[in-house]
């Protein structure tokens, strides 16, 4: 019998000098941070750099250090840019120092929040108790982190469809209760929402897109119709999605009239918050959210507005009993018991699909401690604020339009000109390529916008100027059909 041999330890043979390259890796990434301003916001990858992320599997190491400068020299120049102040170009958030350290600290600990009695998963029923006491929840409600409010508009979807059609569904499916459920959701809504149907087996065609407003808010009324309509034509109605911060402008649904009519026909009503709703750390953005407290679930992400490193999206649902209900799986390997380490009970992965998680909570919980509630409000309140700023620039300037409603941190404009769809479109991609700025592209009743979202707690006025500055510079020489070969040395 070959017994295993004491260096088969993947640990360092030498921690002495680990730990040297160690401080290395952490001065590096904290000079990243620091001096991030010094950079371009993304630059194209150059042929030579992809292709060496195609080698064959690798039998044989290389040293610490080796794989560090393959990062430094490959990876960090060419990420997507998010963490500087430049980038607009979706819904993402900068991240911290101290978010990165709490990281550090995360994957050191290795701890599994699948369950058992530890305290990582204290520190996550922290973060459930906090988001209990900011949207207003009672005692009744149970939180979860997951990837992103992708993930949790899906358990939203999951734990309405339980309620709706009973426990007894997650033995016979959804055709065996032979209820027909259908949704509804403003048709500004994200496309998670459509996916989530989907995937639930309810399939998309049961997503009513109900009509929005001019101000890109769900149509209450129609919703109202639509609900009847499908009543009368023997559907079973079971659940409505009200968006705080649509993705496309940063419209917010109106949640009381939303809540009030979910009430009245017994709907889940169920809040994707993934944008604006830590808005509700701002005690001035807080009253535009009014009607989130009546939701039974919400969907929202601490690495957008709360700038937690990613991932750390979030599910709260007002009673936490529907939840266990969906997701708790008995099984003699989870065995539980009141003492030892597999006491503790319910766990979290009786609260949704996974049972190995990593320590999310940790980089939550101390980017909350560590700059404490005011300050990320006010972070919040400030990129609003350079929202409006953006939007009074376009609205004074002649060769700029914008083209709907700024209700958050989102704006959405293009460049005047005949051919308006293709040389905004091309506007955006020379925009990224410059390296100055990083919106992205989108459509609005068939037009083609620039669309700039401003979550970064880095971004200052100096850099919406600096964006609408290069968009006018790209844009003359665009329409102007002048050689655009030289316009990167122009801007910079």
């Amino acid at each position: 019998m070959n017994l295993p041999i004491d260096t088969a330890t993947l640990d360092p043979q030498d921690w002495s000098a680990l730990r040297q390259q160690g401080h290395r890796m952490l001065d590096d990434m904290l000079d990243y941070m620091e001096h991030i301003r010094q950079r371009p916001v993304w630059q194209p990858i150059p042929p030579e750099v992809r292709g060496a992320f195609t080698a064959p599997l690798p039998r044989q190491p290389i040293s610490l250090s080796q794989a560090h400068a393959q990062f430094m020299t490959q990876v960090l120049p060419y990420a997507g840019g998010n963490s500087h102040p430049g980038f607009m170009g979706w819904v993402q958030g900068g991240g911290t120092p101290v978010g990165m350290l709490a990281e550090m600290l995360s994957a050191g600990l290795n701890a599994n929040l699948g369950g058992r009695d530890q305290m990582p998963l204290e520190v996550e029923r922290q973060i459930g108790l906090w988001m209990r006491e900011l949207f207003g929840f009672p005692d009744t409600s149970s939180g979860l982190f997951v990837t992103g409010s992708s993930t949790a508009n899906l358990l939203a979807v999951l734990v309405a469809r339980t309620q709706a059609l009973g426990a007894a569904s997650r033995a016979c499916g959804v055709a065996g209760e032979g209820a027909q459920l259908v949704a509804y959701a403003a048709s500004s809504a994200h496309s998670c929402i459509t996916k989530a149907m989907e995937i639930s087996g309810l399939g998309n065609q049961a997503l009513r897109q109900v009509p929005v407003n001019a101000q890109g808010q769900m149509d209450v009324s129609a919703l109202t119709r639509m609900v009847a309509a499908d009543r009368l034509a023997g559907l079973q109605p079971f659940l409505v999605v009200a968006t705080a911060g649509t993705v496309n402008i940063g419209a917010i649904d109106p949640l009381e009239q939303v809540a009030a009519l979910a009430a009245q026909e017994q709907l889940w009503f169920h809040v994707d918050g993934a944008l604006g709703a830590l808005a509700m750390l701002s005690p001035e953005l807080a009253p535009q959210f009014k009607g989130i407290e009546q939701a039974d679930s919400i969907a929202l992400d601490f690495h957008k507005w709360g700038q937690v490193p990613y991932d750390a999206g979030y599910f709260l649902a007002r009673d936490g009993a529907g939840q266990l209900e969906t997701f708790a799986t008995p099984a003699a390997y989870l065995a539980r018991h009141t003492r030892g380490l597999a006491a503790g009970s319910p766990w979290p992965c009786d609260l949704g699909p996974d049972l190995s998680r990593g320590f999310r909570a940790l980089k939550t919980w101390f980017t909350f401690v560590c700059h404490g509630t005011e300050k990320l409000g006010a972070a919040i309140s400030n990129s609003c604020a350079l929202a409006q700023y953006m939007k009074q620039r376009i609205e004074a300037t002649p060769e700029l339009e914008l083209m709907a409603p700024v209700a958050l941190n989102i704006v959405c404009y293009r460049f005047r000109s005949a051919n308006a769809n293709t040389i905004n479109d091309e506007l955006v991609v020379l925009l990224q390529e410059s390296g100055i700025a990083v919106p992205s592209a989108s459509t609005l009743d068939g037009q083609v916008v620039i669309r700039a979202a401003i979550v970064n707690h880095r971004t200052v006025v100096a850099d919406i100027d600096a964006l609408l500055d290069a968009t006018l510079v790209l844009g003359q020489k665009l329409t102007s059909a002048q050689p655009i070969h030289s316009l990167h040395r122009e801007l910079l």
